[in-house]
């Protein structure tokens, strides 16, 4: 397996609202999908905002917006005050929505996430048209792959490297053994392991015979 991408990890099977679905359906089908957010799309199929749990509870919150405005609180919360009382998706979702590209490197995409402060986005193709859904325990999911998937990563990608290395996993923790000539192939080798995915840490083991990092001062 190689770098990861937004695709293969994303949910494929997205529930999504139109813009003239009405509240209780929203509410349907966040409880009987058990999602966190739907997606609303227009004609075209591309990704025009989103709704979440927080937008749709937030009219029990402000008791349908008859509360007092929260004049003190966030931009993000006096937003959901303003859209409290909306009946529609497209008077209730969050726009524009958050997107990002099929091809997008996971970690590039988890970054995505935590600047806009959510948990999840749609993921697009190159036109544009919602394809999956891509939560952070999508994500997640990389950490419990077999040990035994994760060893022949890894002994590829040692082997493709020429680092001959002896490697055992077990839980997703990798330890490398053997000795290698110089001292920076043994790092060499940790960062390989490290960036295969499922790996939850790597202990090396590995000894050197020359340390040519202290020769060349690195």
């Amino acid at each position: 397996m190689g770098e990861l991408t937004t695709a293969s990890v994303m949910c494929r099977r997205v529930v999504t609202a139109a813009p003239d679905t009405v509240f209780r359906d929203l509410v349907g089908m966040v409880l009987a999908c058990e999602v966190s957010m739907v997606p609303v799309v227009g004609p075209a199929g591309r990704p025009l905002g989103v709704v979440s749990e927080t937008d749709l509870t937030a009219k029990l919150e402000f008791r349908g917006g008859t509360a007092s405005p929260p004049v003190l609180a966030g931009s993000v919360v006096r937003s959901r005050w303003q859209r409290c009382g909306g009946l529609l998706a497209s008077e209730l979702m969050v726009a524009p929505a958050i997107t990002i590209g099929e091809q997008e490197p996971l970690w590039s995409a988890l970054r995505v996430l935590t600047a806009a402060r959510v948990d999840a986005a749609c993921v697009v193709n190159d036109n544009g048209t919602l394809i999956g859904v891509l939560a952070r325990r999508d994500a997640l999911r990389v950490y419990l792959r077999d040990d035994a998937a994760i060893r022949a990563d890894l002994e590829r990608a040692l082997v493709s490297s020429d680092v001959p290395v002896e490697v055992r996993v077990a839980g997703g923790l990798v330890t490398l053994e053997g000795t290698l000539c110089l001292r920076s192939a043994t790092e060499r080798a940790e960062r390989i392991a490290r960036a295969v995915a499922g790996v939850v840490g790597v202990r090396n083991n590995l000894g050197f015979d020359v340390d040519d990092l202290m020769i060349t001062g690195l």
